[in-house]
């Protein structure tokens, strides 16, 4: 079974906070979830690997370590997804960028897969699927079973909050992906909401309704 990470650092949850903050506008919430990203994205790379190498300080010559081993590449689901994204690459630029088009159909609350662009190595990379809000699990899930299609193998699944219901549906569709969360939240409701949440991450990020 994959493991869950609540990454409880004061600055994430300070953030958080100010998020859930019905009276936070656009600009200050696309600003903090920025800033959480490159927090959490911290975190979720903590486990890639290092190799010493010789390099040559002003001093003298040294060994020290670098990182090693697969490169990454940051796999938002739009379109909420995007707001996770400028955060994650400043922490690692050289990641590639993927994208994977779902919404969730207010009927059913089933996704809906309408766009996916990957990059072309992708079984040769680290992937770190990024969305704000993890609810019923179902947008998640499809997402990491079209990346699995295309050849990708090496995934984690980072979100800002996630209710026990979407957590559940992932790890049991796939127990190999870790997931790493800000916080899991109480429950959903009648209309697929996380609560307490933080209302429609999407229309936040964006501005819209």
């Amino acid at each position: 079974m994959s493991k869950v990470k609540v990454i409880d650092h004061p600055m994430v949850q300070h953030k958080l906070s100010l998020m859930r903050e019905k009276s936070t506008g656009t600009k200050d919430f696309r600003e903090l979830l920025d800033e959480i990203a490159m927090l959490m994205a911290y975190e979720v790379t903590r486990d890639l690997p290092l190799k010493e190498v010789e390099i040559e300080t002003p001093i003298c010559k040294t060994m020290t370590k670098v990182i090693t081993g697969k490169t990454l590449a940051v796999v938002p689901i739009l379109r909420a997804g995007l707001g996770m994204v400028n955060g994650m690459l400043r922490l690692i630029p050289a990641a590639k960028t993927g994208h994977i088009g779902l919404y969730r159909d207010p009927e059913t609350l089933q996704p809906v897969e309408y766009y996916c662009k990957l990059p072309a190595d992708v079984e040769l990379r680290e992937l770190i699927v990024v969305d704000p809000m993890l609810a019923t699990g179902g947008s998640a899930s499809d997402a990491i079973t079209l990346i699995k299609k295309h050849g990708g193998r090496h995934i984690k699944l980072m979100c800002l909050i996630a209710a026990p219901e979407g957590i559940e549906a992932v790890q049991k569709a796939h127990p190999d992906v870790d997931i790493y969360v800000a916080a899991i939240d109480e429950k959903l409701n009648e209309h697929g909401y996380i609560v307490p949440g933080l209302g429609d991450a999407g229309d936040r990020i964006f501005g819209t309704k």
